[in-house]
């Protein structure tokens, strides 16, 4: 049951919202919940997904990676370059995934070893990695944000194929859903990511390995963002180096919503995937009413405050109720006694 505990608790609340938000969407335009048309959506942001579900680590750890976003336009030039360089290309995806765990392991070992604010140290090597991108697509001839197309049909077909209505991108990323749960929940790496975010020097105490963790944790993270990177250089058909430059808020933004705490400590990679489909399918909803793309933007960044001071306030809340029930659990003990001895 205590597994089951948060499941019937948060994570429970955003499918039900999911579904508010369909039921809506659903008698504004009745094509909305076209079953085929629904999975198949799902593609324009699988790449949201591939970068939260890991980035979901790094915060339960107390950490943020806002470098991710960088690291989809590095693996994405990195493997069009590859490729055009004459190297197969899935030779070429391979080197662009190391690229992301290099990337990651650098973020870690930067976080772990040094006392400075993550989110200080991969605001640095946003730029770098985002600067990287830029000069290599500029030097093999793609200046600025040109793209390198032409990329194999083999390789494409990876963001546009699917088994059935269920497109190839939706059941890779509930493959990852299913490891990262199992990862989380079921090892001693996951166990040691809570007890980090919960309070890193008790972690320390109890032999946790705290620096290889968190290198870890942000390896596998932008581990997440090659993936996306790859992902939409197969959707859009071409490697450019600023694709994914407007990922970084709806990635942090499900993070959030799905439950993490941006102070560490709590967060299910359930509450990743479903808030991603929440987010997804609201910018949908949104652009098939007429909004345009900045508008829902803007809604996406409204919906991050409000998510996370709501959960602020509920935290406090629950704090209050632990102090009353642990107050309670004092006196009661001492019967009538107590409560006569203090009456007026």
């Amino acid at each position: 049951m205590k597994v089951l505990k948060p499941l019937l608790r948060w994570e429970l609340f955003l499918v039900v919202l999911l579904g508010v938000e369909m039921m809506v969407f659903g008698a504004l335009n009745r094509r909305f919940l076209n079953l085929e048309n629904l999975l198949y959506s799902s593609s324009d942001f699988a790449h949201i997904m591939l970068a939260a579900l890991p980035l979901t680590l790094v915060i339960i750890t107390g950490g943020i990676d806002i470098s991710i976003a960088a690291v989809m336009g590095l693996a994405s030039i990195v493997l069009g370059v590859t490729w055009q360089a004459g190297v197969d290309v899935y030779t070429a995806l391979l080197l662009a995934l190391l690229v992301g765990v290099v990337a990651g392991t650098l973020n870690g070992l930067l976080v772990a070893n040094t006392d400075i604010n993550p989110l200080v140290i991969t605001l640095g090597t946003l730029f770098l990695f985002s600067g990287l991108a830029t000069a290599l697509a500029g030097s093999l001839g793609a200046a600025g944000y040109e793209g390198i197309s032409g990329l194999p049909r083999v390789f494409t077909q990876l963001a546009h194929g699917a088994v059935g209505p269920v497109p190839y991108t939706l059941i890779f990323v509930i493959i990852l859903v299913l490891i990262y749960s199992v990862l989380l929940h079921k090892t001693r790496f996951g166990r040691a990511l809570y007890l980090i975010g919960a309070n890193v020097q008790a972690a320390r105490f109890s032999g946790v390995p705290v620096k290889s963790t968190i290198v870890g944790a942000y390896a596998l993270s932008s581990l997440g963002g090659a993936m996306a990177g790859a992902m939409l250089t197969a959707y859009f058909t071409s490697a450019r180096s600023d694709l994914g430059s407007d990922a970084l808020l709806p990635t942090i933004t499900a993070v959030v919503l799905g439950g993490a705490s941006i102070l560490g400590g709590s967060g299910t990679i359930i509450g990743a995937f479903v808030a991603v489909l929440i987010l997804g399918y609201l910018k949908q909803g949104l652009l098939a009413l007429g909004v345009t793309s900045d508008v829902s933007q803007v809604v996406i960044g409204l919906l991050l405050i409000l998510v996370v001071v709501l959960r602020y306030w509920a935290a406090d809340i629950n704090q209050l109720r632990r102090n009353r029930r642990a107050l309670q659990g004092r006196i009661e003990p001492e019967g009538g006694d107590l409560a006569t001895r203090h009456a007026p």
